[in-house]
């Protein structure tokens, strides 16, 4: 049974950083390609970042460019997301994901929101932007 647990949210002010974690548990990691997709007070589902399985290629929301840093460690099963400058509109669940892509589409990314177009989805790590 396959597994997403994500960590690391919480209550920060504006301008600061967190950093949010996501294991996998009960496949092999490495096969993988992750998101980061997040869901504001009264908002649908936004898809933020992504990472190809080898996690040697990424993409993000334009909101989050040069902000929020995603990285896959495929020896520890663990996906990250850096955020800093974080603003009060970053305020949302974020929620890790995992597609399983064809093995020849070794550096495709997930840039889709829908839970649809995901294998497995995490239960949220809820981060509160606020001074």
């Amino acid at each position: 049974q396959v597994q997403l647990v994500e960590s690391g949210g919480g209550f920060v002010q504006p301008g600061d950083s967190l950093k949010l974690s996501c294991l996998l548990s009960g496949s092999t990691f490495s096969m993988y390609a992750m998101s980061w997709v997040r869901q504001a007070p009264g908002k649908g589902l936004e898809w933020v970042a992504g990472i190809n399985r080898g996690g040697g290629f990424t993409d993000y929301e334009d909101s989050v460019k040069g902000r929020f840093t995603i990285a896959k460690n495929n020896a520890e099963n663990t996906l990250y997301l850096q955020m800093t400058s974080l603003k009060p509109e970053d305020t949302a669940v974020y929620y890790c994901a995992a597609k399983k892509y064809p093995i020849g589409d070794y550096y495709r990314i997930n840039t889709l929101s829908s839970r649809l177009e995901y294998d497995f989805w995490g239960q949220g790590t809820q981060v509160t932007v606020s001074s």
